[in-house]
């Protein structure tokens, strides 16, 4: 319960930074649908007026509708003002490992069009090297999967083709497939990154980097708010 309720307030601080007549990007993830959930409120409260959101999923678009947030698409807002969304595993440079929801091809092309990029997670994302925690989804065409398993794992993972609850293949929001990677801690972000653009057949990976902005943490001693040029607050 305890761990909820951080989770709710590194939510809810995030939403602080909102302002009226934005456009905001709403993420994918347990931590950033409390952040959601206080939009809505202080939307029907008058707190916030004329804001519009863009979902990174259609699960959260669902949502979003059911809450009574009113939504747009970047093809009619293509810069968003700020967004506010999850991650699986945070770096000291506040680089990320996203995807773990199924979503990282949308939440990226959101990322990269926001002027802002504010990160909610608890404690427990926090890792000294990206993949030392978690393995890193790659979204792959169907077509050809296994020869992309094969050479992501010529760099040196180990690959496991993510299935649903049935027993087949996961489908994300484009209708790709998505391989889990476990590399254990990478040592060079940006050049498996590189590596892993260059490869036909490869759609998208869940390396974040320099895209946050800011990382609001959630953990037992309260709630932290790292950012990007290395100041930090506390607040309990």
């Amino acid at each position: 319960m305890q761990i909820a309720a951080l989770k709710r307030q590194a939510g809810e601080l995030a939403v602080s930074f909102v302002e009226s007549g934005m456009v905001i990007g709403l993420g994918h993830g347990s931590t950033a649908a409390f952040a959601l959930r206080r939009i809505a409120q202080m939307l029907r409260d008058g707190q916030l007026r004329n804001i519009l959101g863009v979902p990174c999923s259609t699960q959260v678009e669902h949502e979003a509708r059911q809450l009574g947030i009113p939504l747009t698409t970047l093809d009619e807002h293509p810069v968003i003002d700020l967004t506010i969304d999850g991650a699986d595993e945070v770096d000291p440079d506040l680089n990320l490992i996203k995807g773990g929801g199924g979503a990282l091809l949308r939440e990226k092309i959101v990322a990269q069009a926001s002027r802002r990029e504010i990160i909610v997670v608890d404690e427990s994302k926090l890792s000294p090297a990206l993949g030392t925690h978690r393995p890193l989804p790659v979204e792959v065409v169907p077509f050809g999967w296994r020869s992309q398993a094969a050479f992501v794992e010529s760099l040196g993972a180990r690959v496991v083709l993510r299935q649903d609850g049935a027993g087949h293949p996961l489908k994300t929001d484009q209708g790709n497939w998505i391989l889990d990677c476990h590399f254990g801690p990478i040592a060079d972000p940006w050049q498996l990154a590189r590596k892993l653009e260059a490869r036909a057949g490869i759609v998208e990976h869940g390396l974040f980097l320099a895209l946050a902005t800011e990382v609001i943490v959630a953990g037992a001693q309260g709630i932290r708010h790292l950012r990007r040029d290395k100041t930090e607050e506390m607040r309990t």
